[in-house]
């Protein structure tokens, strides 16, 4: 510092003193200043007020000499003293040498500093609020500074000004908030318990509405709660508490839309602390928010689903989550469907939609279907009706949610629970929004198809519940019920085909519709058939399916559907199955099903009775398709009582080949008329007169048995008839009548009606020939 330069006002001496490395001489000229700066005052000379400030900040506090530089902090702080209440006049001046000094390398110097910051906001008090910003910056990076004592002078000075915001009512938090969002990313853990400390002093000021600008700094808290440091994430968590808090008492001026992505972001992370708070916090916006969070149904799923399948270790996340997918689900209502009868083109473009805007939006945020598994999500929307409304104008979109659905459904990795939700959903969809949803059908089947492969039972029966509902629900009827149209549904010729001209001739019965949908079950529509198609072909090409799961899936449906439906077209579709030896195996699945199921108990009845038309005509169906397995044949024909037509097909199995898989039927046929299925029939051998033909029929089988344990349970059968001399009766043929006739025969001596015998004989040796 030249010592020739004119400091005036500031005497030789006091610049001397200012210059001096020792801490005492530079508080005399400190003192010098404030009596100076005092006389100024009372002369209201600020011109000269004005210059002293001016020179102590240039000449010294910034000087390149410390100790010019620590002379120059006291100096401004003794000028800030002497001015009292009038400092407000000189603030910027006084404030910005000395934020300067918070940079320097020198830790004494910057501790310095913020003493001298200390002494000038102290004198200043509220006056320092429009300068809150940049002493706010400054003391942020204080916080992190390394030196203890540095850290020390800044936490007082923080105290401070935490003082003077509380007593105030004039806090510029608008201006506050840009800052505050640029900091709240600091790594640096003393800085982000500086940052932490001060929301919750803002958020206890009654004046200071701090939830309108959540939204801003929500990310940047949820990013605070993964401090590595204990004390600072109690600290956040103490924060997000007191907001939801917040939250919970009014919600109808929280931005619910613009803070559910961020949610949704967070709720996916592998912090576990994080992942629940963000998942409690969603758990409330849905239930507080209601239908405003729906077009974000596509993110929420995304992070909630995958959380379900979590273990003990993370139990609550998994019972919070389980809420929030529960939640959401309901939010869900027949409203969001479209109309059974859209309005015209011209309808459409001629009245306005209010709700044109907001459905852009949310098509933005809930992802389009070319979107990828992983969508990103948009927080742009700022404009949302009411959380309180409990019907807010919200139109729900759902490519976003079946895309997130089909994607979740489609990973093999994915836990049974979260599968199962997943088909809980599609359920749901299907259930209150059909017309919507079967847009999506096409691309869902295949995949609906391939989970009857899972290895859990409760997530098969989950989905053979959707493909039930595809299959009955009426918003899936189409002008053409009978052919495959989707992409996903196009089969080639080697693969199971649907029959088209021959659907309405293969029962000549004027009362016979088409056989996707039988006469007494009309609610089938045009996925049903597709389903049975497709579902065949999974048997045929994954045998196991068929082995393990196969009956399994068949009684299900059976349940769920119309199982009369589901044999009839099935049979119809067997009857053209090219690989003889799948639909021989096919057939002998299904008739164990039909002669064992307790579900399809009902049905037999049918057929033991064939006292309908309806009965009549399923039986000429599953009889031709019964022909690809001989034995199969013979207990259909057992079951409607058609003894004398089973004692023919017995008669024709000698010109077949005799192999150990026949052989091996024929035993469990035989083990078949033990069990309670057959009791009418065990008990019709009392009355040998009448039924000469069922006891011809099971001596056939007797005789076509070696010597096994089925031969001698049989035998043993057999000698309990009571007079074996009876055998000889003929009784009156009545084959010829049953389809023929447009009402149902009376039962003969043979107890039942039987199918047309010149045609059905042809039909049953060239498939049983085939089948063998």
């Amino acid at each position: 510092m030249n010592p020739e330069k004119d400091f005036a006002p500031l005497t030789p001496n006091i610049v001397r003193a200012l210059n001096d490395k020792l801490y005492e001489k530079r508080k005399v000229a400190a003192l010098e200043i404030e009596k100076l700066v005092r006389e100024f005052v009372a002369q209201n000379n600020t011109v000269q007020i004005k210059h002293v400030i001016q020179t102590l900040s240039q000449e010294f506090a910034l000087s390149q000499h410390p100790h010019s530089r620590k002379g120059g902090l006291i100096g401004l702080a003794a000028c800030s003293i002497a001015l009292g209440k009038d400092s407000g006049l000189y603030l910027k001046e006084l404030i910005e040498p000395v934020l300067t000094c918070f940079n320097d390398a020198d830790s004494r110097l910057r501790y310095y500093a913020c003493e001298a910051l200390y002494n000038i906001v102290k004198v200043a008090r509220g006056a320092v609020l429009p300068h809150f910003n940049v002493l706010f910056d400054g003391l942020s990076k204080l916080a992190a500074d390394p030196d203890p004592n540095v850290k020390s002078g800044s936490e007082l000075l923080d105290r401070l000004l935490k003082d003077i915001v509380t007593e105030s009512n004039k806090f510029d938090l608008v201006g506050f908030i840009p800052l505050l969002r640029e900091r709240i990313y600091s790594n640096n853990q003393y800085a982000r318990q500086f940052i932490i400390s001060w929301i919750l002093v803002l958020e206890s000021v009654p004046d200071i509405n701090l939830l309108d600008y959540l939204p801003e700094i929500l990310d940047g808290l949820f990013q605070i709660l993964g401090d590595n440091g204990k004390e600072i994430r109690k600290m956040c968590e103490v924060v997000l508490g007191e907001f939801l808090k917040e939250i919970k008492k009014n919600p109808s001026s929280v931005k619910f839309a613009e803070m559910a992505n961020i949610l949704v972001i967070h709720c996916q992370t592998t912090d576990d602390l994080i992942q629940l708070t963000a998942m409690c916090w969603m758990r409330e916006f849905i239930q507080l928010a209601g239908r405003v969070m729906l077009p974000y149904s596509s993110g929420i799923l995304t992070a909630v689903l995958p959380c379900l399948a979590y273990d003990d270790r993370k139990k609550s996340i998994k019972e919070v989550a389980n809420v929030c997918n529960q939640s959401l689900m309901k939010l869900v209502t027949p409203e969001d469907d479209e109309p059974d009868e859209p309005k015209s083109a011209v309808q459409r473009q001629t009245e306005p939609n209010p709700e044109d805007s907001l459905a852009k939006q949310e098509g933005t945020s809930s992802g389009g279907p070319d979107s990828s598994c992983d969508s990103s999500f948009s927080s742009s929307i700022s404009v949302f009706p009411s959380a309180c409304t409990d019907r807010a104008p919200v139109t729900l979109h759902l490519d976003g949610i079946v895309q997130v659905l089909n994607c979740h459904l489609s990973d093999m990795a994915i836990g049974m629970m979260t599968r199962i939700a997943v088909l809980k959903w599609l359920y749901h969809l299907y259930i209150k929004t059909p017309r919507k949803m079967f847009r999506h059908t096409d691309s869902l089947f295949p995949i609906l198809l391939q989970t009857l492969s899972d290895e859990s039972d409760e997530v098969v029966l989950k989905d053979l519940e959707v493909l039930a509902e595809i299959a009955s629900s009426p918003a899936g009827q189409t002008d053409d019920p009978g052919q495959p149209d989707g992409p996903d549904l196009q089969i080639n010729h080697s693969e199971l085909q649907v029959p088209t001209s021959s659907k309405t001739s293969l029962l000549n019965t004027p009362s016979t519709k088409g056989l996707e949908c039988s006469p007494s079950t009309p609610t089938m529509n045009s996925y049903f058939y597709k389903f049975m198609i497709n579902l065949l072909q999974r048997f045929s090409s994954e045998r196991r399916l068929l082995e393990v799961r196969g009956p399994f899936i068949i009684r299900q449906l059976c349940l769920l559907l119309n199982a009369e439906n589901i044999f009839h077209s099935m049979a119809d579709i067997l009857l053209r199955e090219e690989d003889l030896k799948f639909a021989s195996t096919m057939v002998h699945t299904l008739n164990t099903i039909l002669l064992t199921s307790t579900e399809l108990f009902q049905l037999r009845n049918q057929l033991k009775d064939l006292k309908t038309l309806e009965s009549q005509n399923l039986f000429c169906c599953l009889y031709r398709s019964w022909c690809h397995n001989p034995v199969t044949t013979v207990s259909l024909c057992f079951l409607t009582q058609n003894y004398r037509h089973a004692y023919d097909l017995i008669q024709k199995f000698g010109d077949l080949e005799v192999t150990v898989d026949f052989l091996t039927e024929v035993d469990k046929l035989v083990q078949l008329i033990e069990c309670p299925i057959f009791t009418y029939l065990r008990l019709q051998l009392l009355d040998v007169k009448n039924n000469p033909y069922l006891i011809k029929a099971l001596y056939g089988l007797l005789m076509l048995l070696p010597q096994s344990s089925a031969f001698q349970l049989l035998s043993h059968r057999l000698q309990c008839v009571p007079n074996p001399e009876l055998l000889q009766t003929e009784s009156p043929h009545v084959l010829q009548t049953l389809i023929q006739s447009s009402t149902p025969p009376q039962r003969q001596s043979e107890g039942s009606p039987q199918v047309p015998e010149m045609r059905l004989a042809q039909h049953r040796l060239r498939r049983a020939t085939a089948a063998l």
